[in-house]
């Protein structure tokens, strides 16, 4: 991530296991800076826990981790320091927390993205992209899969940076040089 550059916040998508958060890790650790990771997943099945103990031992023990499965705007907050890069894995989850407690997806995720250039420090988001499938066959499916859309294009739009992963590989989609405007 360079912050030289002018990249403070870099948003991460793709599709389910497309090395997003492998990307979003190295980037991280890349950075020199103290590496703070923000959980928003629950284990709350066997599957889960397991797949939440197999990223923590990918991470090691130089990583601090905080758990918010949904005051993520304050986690933040309370994270991001000059000396730190805030690594948010992942959205979707906590996108999936918040529509569950019965939270308000379209307010969360603009307060969200209004947090973001407030920020000391650096951040990295990985959320992933679910609209590049069928159509959901129930209400529920279809209602998650319209937020996370519009999540996803919120915080681009807060965002330096946007970089789309598949297949392992990275596509820097904002900024672009090819982002002139289309009248």
């Amino acid at each position: 991530m360079a912050e030289a550059q002018g990249i403070r916040s870099l948003l991460v998508i793709g599709g389910a296991r497309s090395g997003k958060s492998r990307y979003a890790q190295m980037a991280a650790e890349r950075s020199g800076k103290k590496p703070v990771l923000i959980a928003t997943g629950e284990a709350k099945d066997a599957e889960m826990a397991a797949r939440i103990a197999a990223h923590q031992a990918e991470r090691g023990s130089h990583w601090c981790t905080i758990e918010a499965p949904l005051a993520l705007g304050d986690a933040l907050k309370a994270a991001a320091a000059p000396s730190t890069i805030v690594l948010v894995d992942c959205l979707t989850l906590w996108l999936s927390n918040l529509m569950l407690a019965g939270g308000d997806a379209a307010a969360e995720g603009q307060h969200l993205a209004d947090v973001i250039a407030t920020l000391a420090g650096p951040v990295i988001f990985v959320s992933n992209e679910v609209g590049s499938g069928i159509v959901p066959d129930n209400i529920l499916a279809r209602r998650f899969q319209d937020a996370q859309g519009r999540l996803n294009q919120t915080i681009a739009a807060a965002c330096d940076s946007v970089v789309l992963v598949a297949a392992g590989l990275p596509l820097t989609l904002k900024p672009s040089a090819h982002s002139a405007s289309i009248l």
